[in-house]
């Protein structure tokens, strides 16, 4: 079996499937675990993603109006590395490499059907863990892999869940300002958190600021789609310049974390269970092994420069 992954989160399920060797190709988003960022990268943004998140959004939004892409898929590259499996997302068009994008590229004659993922709540994540694996001839491990995930988020569940219940935001995008949705409003359950703007097993959606401000929630997390937690921090400046973030208990209480949304909050793979453990961490103080403030995500003052990884 020959694979190329043009999916990170079906990058991560394959390695944890102990099907690793199989890879032969990634898309330019696949960096978990770290090694495979050595295999051959088929594809690549089609602009500049360096650019603000506004101008970024409005990128996005003229090339989907125009069908115009919003990736470069390599198929030279795919050809020649003569994959048996094509993964790619159908969950969104956005965030990852569609299967219609394999077949806008010239790829359709490649000799290797495409599996298209989608997944909006947990039980689909694993679901597509039960994907893959039949598809690749891994059914007991992929059971396996499933049963593991739901007991790292049962332990998050026990552990948080004689703490106060905290009221909280999660951000997706920053300008415009979009909350979180699909499997995240699970997580924060799981632990004891109280979502107070986004619904399980729904796509995440535009807000307004007022909404934030009139919710007020205890705590405030900012993981923008596909930014890692530096590029995340970078968006601090966007935040502060509105006249009601300032007025925020969260703001002035500095309960204000920017963490990896790449790696953890917007990747329906590998990453679920530790997301929920940094959302504990986040809201309750709780550690699951090493801990991940600093690392993974860190606390930013009203007042702060740059991200910093003390709480305020």
């Amino acid at each position: 079996m020959r694979i190329v992954s043009l999916l990170a989160s079906a990058t991560e399920i394959v390695c944890a499937l102990g099907a690793g060797d199989t890879l032969v190709g990634r898309s330019h988003e696949c960096d978990n675990p770290p090694w495979v960022q050595s295999l051959p990268r088929c594809s690549e943004p089609a602009f500049d993603i360096s650019r603000p998140s506004r101008e970024i959004d409005a990128e996005v939004k003229r090339r989907l109006r125009s069908g115009e892409p919003l990736y470069r898929i390599d198929n030279r590259l795919i050809r020649q590395l003569a994959p048996d499996l094509i993964i790619a997302q159908s969950h969104c068009e956005v965030c990852a490499v569609t299967p219609a994008d394999v077949v806008r590229s010239g790829c359709e004659g490649a000799p290797a059907p495409v599996l298209g993922l989608s997944a909006g709540s947990i039980e689909e994540i694993y679901k597509s863990i039960r994907e893959i694996a039949r598809v690749i001839g891994r059914e007991p491990e992929g059971r396996a892999v499933i049963e593991r995930e739901r007991r790292r988020l049962d332990a998050v569940r026990r552990k948080a869940a004689d703490r106060i219940r905290r009221s909280v935001v999660v951000l997706e995008w920053t300008d415009p300002i979009f909350a979180t949705g699909n499997w995240v409003p699970e997580l924060v359950e799981a632990a004891n958190g109280e979502l107070l703007i986004g619904r399980k097993n729904e796509y995440s959606r535009a807000i307004t600021g007022e909404q934030i401000a009139s919710a007020d929630p205890e705590f405030l997390i900012v993981a923008p789609c596909g930014f890692n937690l530096q590029r995340a921090c970078a968006e601090r400046p966007v935040l502060e310049s509105h006249t009601w973030w300032h007025g925020l208990s969260a703001v002035r209480h500095g309960r204000i974390a920017f963490a990896d949304g790449n790696l953890f909050f917007n990747r329906s793979g590998m990453t679920i269970a530790r997301t929920a453990e940094i959302l504990a961490e986040i809201l309750h103080g709780l550690v699951f092994g090493a801990a991940t403030q600093g690392v993974h995500w860190r606390w930013t003052e009203q007042a702060a420069s740059p991200c910093h990884s003390t709480p305020g």
